[in-house]
């Protein structure tokens, strides 16, 4: 489903969520700062909602229940569909660890890219500087997602990207490969030939 009157503006004009869900620490918004500055080189509007921004301002007071975390999700997901159809690219990323959730978020908004942003925890428990994950299996921790709270990873995703075995930059292409290959974005070939 896509929203109609969105389809036939020009790639820089078209405003799309991109969605990075993944466990904590397995590098949503490390990637997706790098594809901010791709994008407004490009010439988009961007703006970017990063979960833990969100949740200091637009979601104060918000645990971690099942249903507080689903609230959090319909609330960026509001923003976003806003900003979306007003041609901005929106960069997501936010753990989001039910799947009900983001396909809802999906279905509201109509141009949505979602990446999961994969990493084992075996590697997200060596790189975790504070040591939340050791503490969580430990089960210090509760409520902790992916070791003692469920996370659902997505089952049909437009990409993903394995951080433990790719570099920032090459994750970061194969997103903006899809956003080419879906018409949010002018690819090289095609901007090239238009400068000839």
């Amino acid at each position: 489903m896509t929203n109609n009157h969105n389809d036939h503006k020009n790639p820089t004009e078209r405003g799309v969520t991109i969605w990075f869900t993944g466990l904590s620490g397995a590098g949503k918004s490390t990637i997706s700062e790098k594809l901010e500055a791709h994008l407004r080189t490009a010439g988009k509007k961007v703006e970017v909602l990063d979960g833990d921004v969100v949740r200091t301002n637009l979601s104060k007071g918000l645990g971690f229940s099942k249903e507080d975390r689903d609230t959090n999700i319909r609330r960026i997901g509001f923003v976003s569909k806003l900003l979306t159809r007003n041609g901005v690219a929106v960069l997501v990323a936010a753990i989001s660890p039910y799947r009900d959730v983001r396909d809802e978020v999906r279905q509201s908004i109509g141009d949505f890219v979602e990446i999961y942003v994969h990493c084992p925890i075996e590697e997200l428990t060596r790189r975790d500087v504070k040591g939340l994950y050791a503490k969580a299996l430990r089960g210090e921790l509760p409520n902790f997602t992916g070791v003692s709270d469920p996370y659902e990873e997505p089952l049909h995703p437009e990409v993903t990207v394995h951080t433990d075995s790719e570099s920032v930059d090459e994750s970061v292409a194969k997103v903006i490969a899809k956003l080419e290959e879906m018409g949010y974005l002018a690819s090289k070939k095609a901007a090239a030939g238009a400068r000839r």
